[in-house]
C-alpha cells in the first residue's frame, strides 16, 4: 500500500467524509494512486484521522457508488478506475480554492495582503521552484512593487 498523506480541516465546512473523498479523487487524479492500489483500511484511516470509523465507511460506500473504488471483503478497499475527466478538478480551481482559504484567513488575522503574498513567495522559493516563481511574477508585481 502506498503511504497517503490524509489531513482534515475541521474548520472548512465540508463534512469529513466528503474531505476524505475529495483527497482520494485528488491522489487518483494526480496519479498518485492508480487501479488496483490499496487504500488505507477503514480502521486505520479512522485512527489516523482522529475520527469515527462509520465516517470513512461512508466515504468509502460514497466512493464506490460513484466505480471510484471497489471494496473486496477481507481484502480491503482497492481503487477500481480513474477518475472521468469530469470529475478531475483544474489545476486552476484546485489552486483557486487554497488561494481562496488562505484569503480568508489572512483578513481574519489583519494580516495585510503584501505581507501575505511575501510570506506565499517565500515558501515557493524554499520549495526550490524557481522555473513557475518566475511564471508567478508575470502575473503579479514583485515584492518590491508591491510594497510601494
Amino acid at each position: 500500500m502506498k503511504p497517503l498523506f490524509y489531513q482534515i480541516d475541521p474548520h472548512s465546512g465540508l463534512p469529513v467524509y466528503r474531505q476524505v473523498m475529495d483527497q482520494t479523487k485528488h491522489y487518483i487524479a494526480s496519479g498518485a494512486l492508480v487501479t488496483g492500489d490499496q487504500l488505507p483500511s477503514i480502521r486505520d484511516l479512522a485512527t489516523r484521522l482522529s475520527v469515527n470509523p462509520a465516517t470513512i465507511v461512508k466515504a468509502y460506500n460514497e466512493l464506490q457508488n460513484e466505480g471510484v473504488m471497489e471494496i473486496k471483503q477481507g481484502k480491503g478497499a482497492f481503487v477500481s478506475q480513474g477518475l472521468p475527466e469530469k470529475e478531475i478538478p483544474s489545476r486552476r480551481l484546485q489552486v483557486s480554492r487554497i488561494a481562496r482559504q488562505l484569503a480568508v484567513e489572512s483578513q481574519q488575522l489583519g494580516m495585510p495582503l503584501d505581507e501575505t503574498m511575501g510570506l506565499v513567495e517565500d515558501q515557493w522559493i524554499a520549495l526550490g521552484n524557481e522555473q513557475m516563481l518566475t511564471q508567478k511574477k508575470k502575473s503579479f508585481p514583485s515584492k518590491s512593487a508591491r510594497s510601494v
